[in-house]
Order: C-alpha cells, then sequence, then structure tokens
C-alpha cells in the first residue's frame, strides 16, 4: 500500500527541486548585504573601489575597446532573448507536464536569482562609487550655496564663452551647429589631457566612446548616453543634437574616470570640454555650461536671465532652439516612465535630488568661476605687492 506524502515531504520534494536557484538566491541576497555592510565605511569603500573594482573596469574597458560596436547593447539584446526564451520554455513545458507548479516555481524562481545577482554586479561595480570619494573630496571644490549674485555673474561668464566659440564651428544653412561626429567622435581621445593637469585623478586610459545602433530608443526616453560598468564603455545616443555630443562624451567619459554623481560628471565635462584645446568641444562645454546655469537663474531672476539671454549670439540661440525643438517631439509617456525609474535608481545610491541632481552643477560651476575671480585677484594684489 502506497504511503500518501505529507505536507513534510512536499515540502521537501519542493524545496529539492529549487535547490540550485535558492542557492543563487542566497549567495545574491548575502552580496547585496555585504555591499550594504561595505557601504558605511568610506575607508573600506575606497580600498575596494581602488583594488578591485577599478582594475577589472579597466581591464574590461581594455578588451571591449577592441571591438568597434558597443558590447553593452549586445550583452542587454541577448539577456531579453533569454529571458524570453525562459517564459516560452515555460509556457511549453507547464502545458505538456503534470508538475505544472514545479516548472512555474523553477522559472520564477531562477529569474528572480539572475536578477539579483545582476543587480548585485551593478552595485558592486558602480554603485560603490557613490560612498566613495566623489569629486568634490577629491578636487577641494566645494559645492556652497550659491548668491544670485554669484548665479547672475557665472551665467554671464559662461553665455560669453559660448558666444566666444560658436564662431568657430561649422554651421549648416540655417546656422545650425553641423560638425561631423565621425570627426567629434575620433578627436575625443585628447580631451582629458587639460583637465588633468589640474586634477590628476581624473587621469585613466582612454576608451573610444561608442555610437549605439539603438540611438533612436534613447531619445524616445530621454536618454543621451549611458555607462556600462560591466563592460566599462561609454555609450553614446548619435540622434541627439550634434552641438550637445561631445559634451555628453565628455560627461560619460567621466563616469568611466569614477565619477558616479551625476552633477560632478557634468561640471568635469564643462572643464574637460573647455580646457581640452578643441574649439568644437569648447563650444559644447561652455553651451552645456549655460543650460544649467540659466536654467537656475531662469527661477531665481527672470529679468536678470532675459539678459543674459538678449547677450547670445545668433549662433548660440539657433543651436539652443534646434536642441529644443528635438526634444519637445519626446515628451512621451516612455520618457516619463524613463525618467521616474531613473529617478528612483539615483534615490536608492543616496542621490536624493534625484533627477535634480543634474541641475546641482550650477554649485560647481559657480563655485568654480568664484575661486578663479579670487585667484586672479590674488595673483594681481601680488603683482602690485611687487612692484611696490
Amino acid at each position: 500500500m502506497q504511503q500518501t506524502p505529507t505536507k513534510k515531504d512536499k515540502l521537501f520534494d519542493l524545496l529539492s527541486g529549487l535547490k540550485g536557484q535558492l542557492l543563487s538566491l542566497l549567495i545574491g541576497v548575502v552580496l547585496y548585504l555585504g555591499y550594504l555592510l561595505i557601504c558605511i565605511s568610506r575607508q573600506t569603500t575606497n580600498f575596494i573601489l581602488q583594488h578591485l573594482t577599478t582594475p577589472y573596469k579597466r581591464m574590461m574597458g581594455a578588451l571591449c575597446d577592441l571591438i568597434p560596436f558597443s558590447v553593452m547593447e549586445i550583452v542587454v539584446l541577448l539577456t531579453v532573448l533569454v529571458i524570453i526564451a525562459v517564459i516560452i520554455r515555460c509556457v511549453v513545458l507547464a502545458i505538456r507536464k503534470e508538475n505544472r507548479m514545479m516548472v512555474i516555481l523553477r522559472t520564477i524562481a531562477g529569474l528572480a536569482a539572475a536578477g539579483i545577482l545582476i543587480w548585485d554586479g551593478y552595485c558592486w561595480l558602480w554603485g560603490l562609487n557613490y560612498y566613495g570619494d566623489s569629486f568634490s573630496d577629491k578636487s577641494g571644490l566645494e559645492q556652497l550655496p550659491v548668491s544670485d549674485e554669484a548665479l547672475y555673474e557665472t551665467t554671464i561668464y559662461y553665455a560669453e564663452l559660448a558666444n566666444t566659440y560658436a564662431g568657430s564651428v561649422s554651421r549648416d544653412e540655417n546656422g545650425v551647429f553641423n560638425e561631423d561626429l565621425d570627426t567629434i567622435f575620433a578627436q575625443s581621445d585628447h580631451i582629458y589631457a587639460g583637465i588633468v593637469q589640474q586634477y590628476p585623478f581624473l587621469d585613466a586610459p582612454f576608451r573610444t566612446p561608442k555610437r549605439m545602433v539603438t540611438s533612436g530608443l534613447m531619445s524616445r526616453i530621454n536618454f543621451t548616453g549611458v555607462y556600462f560598468p560591466f563592460t566599462s564603455e561609454t555609450n553614446i545616443n548619435d540622434q541627439a543634437p550634434a552641438v550637445l555630443i561631445p559634451s555628453t562624451i565628455a560627461h560619460e567619459l567621466a563616469h568611466q574616470r569614477g565619477i558616479a554623481a551625476e552633477q560632478e560628471a557634468n561640471f568635469v565635462a564643462v572643464r574637460a570640454c573647455l580646457t581640452s584645446g578643441n574649439d568644437i568641444y569648447a563650444y559644447s562645454g561652455a553651451l552645456l555650461a549655460y543650460i544649467y546655469l540659466g536654467n537656475a537663474l531662469y527661477e531665481t531672476d527672470r529679468d536678470a536671465w532675459t539678459e543674459v539671454y538678449s547677450s547670445l549670439s545668433e549662433e548660440v540661440r539657433a543651436d539652443l532652439t534646434a536642441n529644443n525643438l528635438y526634444w519637445d517631439q519626446y515628451h512621451t509617456k516612455e520618457a516619463k516612465a524613463a525618467e521616474k525609474v531613473y529617478e528612483t535608481f539615483l534615490s536608492s545610491y543616496n542621490q536624493d535630488l534625484g533627477m535634480k541632481s543634474y541641475g546641482a552643477c550650477v554649485d560647481l560651476l559657480t563655485a568654480d568661476y568664484m575661486q578663479q575671480i579670487q585667484n586672479e585677484r590674488t595673483d594681481y594684489l601680488e603683482k602690485v605687492d611687487g612692484v611696490s
């Protein structure tokens, strides 16, 4: 006479059938808890960044740099195809087999385990950067509260820079920026040479930025570029307005150099472009800085913004208009959803400003400009003292 399985026997059989998936889930949870514990200690985080994750990313970056297309896009595509294949297999087996519940549970547990392990990899390879020394820590440039006067003066400064470089770039029949994208990408290899002289910790092997096949999709979700830590690639949306592609490249290369916070990566991009010795990159950097500063000034003092905007050349205004018209067509539900997801993502790394953290670039730009003014005054006084 066959004995009826007890609840305990059924539970044992269930766990036995899921042991591989459950073990993977356990490993994933342990890795994530380890990551959270390490984040508590700045010293430990810095050690792991310096001796483990950065060497890995530089190795992967060197390997992927040998491949002319974006490895990230291939990895993402294969991941999506594998997930679809696993789900289809689950449905087919569930139809054919009697033990449908086990098939479904194993599939769900397997996908959950894979998901948490991928998330662990992202946290260890990139999330830790948010808890190590920041650009501000390494450079000594503080993000202090910005006065209305300082914001106004800094906005004027970058507006003048944009005007200066606007005449140095090629333009189409409508007066809009029209530099060759192949040239822009080819000239990206030396753009950090200048800023590294001021901030040596930004020095790193150059890795070629990759033009994305899925650029159209990136535009639909309002993304201009992506740094992928698994392959250490900088991936650029080459369908975005060309005038800001140089500064986007500089921004993503800042991430590749370990600058995690978006506001700091924007600041580094601006300064890298302006110290690159390349007028195309310098114009793009100055324009990027003006956009962030101008937006902040617009919210603070509408009359002051009008005054500064009126000082912009026709070329600069043409590029700003073209940029706005391009992105206006992508005010879609997908873009809003992607923004919400990314805002949640930034918040998960204690980037409490969310998407507004991009605006905090203004603090660094203003602090840097005021420091320049102070240095010039100090140099002048020293010269006067020397003469007297």
